[in-house]
């Protein structure tokens, strides 16, 4: 006679394979964001094996002083750049969703800026704004020279400098992200909506944006998530100088440089905290919906 075995090991099985990716997760993410919210609430400059608690005070400094609470302007512009790139990105995803001539070489156009390392794309752009550089000799070429200044030297221009190349760089994701998401559209949609008399405008507004409507919510998130947490472009370009200083340069420079880890830990708690409210609300606005395409 088979001899049966113990409920608890079948009903516990998932839970032992469960276990190691939950502890990695604790250790690796919420610790960390735990241990960094302890500092927070401390003076603690890096270095002292004693860690002073003040309390509340690094936060209230993050709000009252001039220094830092003027960078978060500074991610006003890349959220901007995040619009204009999900709207050329959603544009291009449409386009070439269609039948199009070399629709595939258009692609691999689009998308390969984001396969570049980002330091090679900072050097890249250094050299395309330098006075006398790429940009400049295309303005002149063209009729345009009164367009020429210090793109990155001049505080007024030089965050949409950057923004712009960061545009440049991060539009391939989103453009895969809608691209895919559009292909995953049924056909029979569009058929039915061309014999109806519908054009791509139409059949866009009424079928794609319907359709893709989570993964827009997604861009949206990774756009404000991004525009607060810009580091590498500004920084290998400008270091933060002439007023392109960011939060998270701003961040690394408090605890590396000023060695006031409590402080830095503060602001990059606030981050968080920004980014968190900023998905709730989006939740609120845009709720997910369940799409019937069928």
């Amino acid at each position: 006679m088979k001899k049966k075995r113990g409920g608890w090991g079948w009903r516990g099985t998932p839970y032992v394979f469960l276990a190691a990716p939950l502890v990695l997760l604790f250790l690796f993410t919420y610790y960390p964001v735990l241990n960094m919210f302890w500092y927070s609430l401390t003076s603690w400059d890096g270095l002292d094996k004693t860690k002073d608690f003040v309390g509340l005070d690094n936060y209230v400094s993050v709000f009252t002083r001039p220094d830092i609470f003027k960078v978060f302007f500074v991610s006003l512009f890349y959220l901007g750049g995040s619009v204009v790139q999900m709207a050329l990105a959603l544009y291009f995803a449409t386009i070439l969703s269609f039948s199009t001539r070399f629709k595939n070489f258009f692609k691999g156009i689009i998308f390969f800026p984001y396969m570049i390392n980002g330091v090679a794309i900072a050097l890249i752009f250094v050299y395309f704004f330098q006075p006398g550089g790429t940009l400049d000799s295309l303005l002149q070429q063209f009729g345009a020279g009164g367009l020429v200044q210090q793109w990155l030297g001049n505080p007024s221009v030089i965050n949409v400098s950057l923004a712009g190349t960061s545009v440049w760089r991060y539009m391939g994701l989103n453009f895969v992200l809608f691209l895919g998401a559009i292909q995953s559209i049924p056909g029979q949609l569009y058929e039915a909506a061309e014999i109806d008399g519908a054009n791509r405008w139409q059949q866009f507004r009424f079928i794609i944006a319907p359709g893709i409507k989570p993964i827009i919510g997604l861009s949206f998130i990774l756009a404000v998530s991004g525009s607060l947490a810009v580091f590498e472009i500004p920084f290998i370009m400008t270091g933060g100088a002439n007023g392109s200083e960011t939060f998270v340069i701003k961040t690394v420079k408090m605890a590396f440089t000023h060695n006031k880890v409590g402080l830095a830990s503060a602001m990059a708690v606030v981050l968080l905290g920004i980014v968190l409210i900023m998905t709730w609300i989006q939740r609120k606005i845009v709720p997910e919906e369940k799409v019937n395409l069928t």
